[in-house]
Parts: structure tokens; C-alpha cells; sequence
């Protein structure tokens, strides 16, 4: 399953809000340098999905293509 998302990193809290069936808004804690912020969106997702997750595209956008294994 492939779901969109819309990142919000440096926002001081952690949180996924689902806005529609693929699609998700999540605020991250961590700032998006060295990578951090997609580490911690996989970290999140994994968690929030009990899935593998892996990003497909938007490495270094806010709007990401996540695909759910």
C-alpha cells in the first residue's frame, strides 16, 4: 500500500493525523538535516503501521510517497 504525506519536521511534538484514506499529515520533532527527519518518520510509521515502511519518493521534500510493506 502506497499512502501520501505531508511532513512537518522541527514542530516539537510527534504525531500522525490521517486526513484521508492515503493520506497523512505528521508533525516530527526532529529538524530535517543528516537525514533525521525521515529516520524518524520511519521510525514512526513503522510504529504506527506495525508494518515495514520504506520512502518511494521525496526524500528531501515535505510531501512524501511512503510505501506500507
Amino acid at each position: 500500500m502506497r499512502i501520501n504525506i505531508k511532513v512537518q519536521p522541527n514542530s516539537g511534538r510527534q504525531e500522525i493525523q490521517q486526513i484521508s484514506e492515503k493520506e497523512y499529515k505528521v508533525f516530527l520533532k526532529k529538524s530535517p538535516e543528516d537525514n533525521k527527519a525521515n529516520l524518524e518518520l520511519i521510525k514512526l510509521l513503522k510504529k504506527y503501521f506495525k508494518k515495514e515502511t520504506n520512502i518511494i519518493r521525496g526524500f528531501t521534500s515535505k510531501r512524501k510517497v511512503v510505501e506500507i510493506i
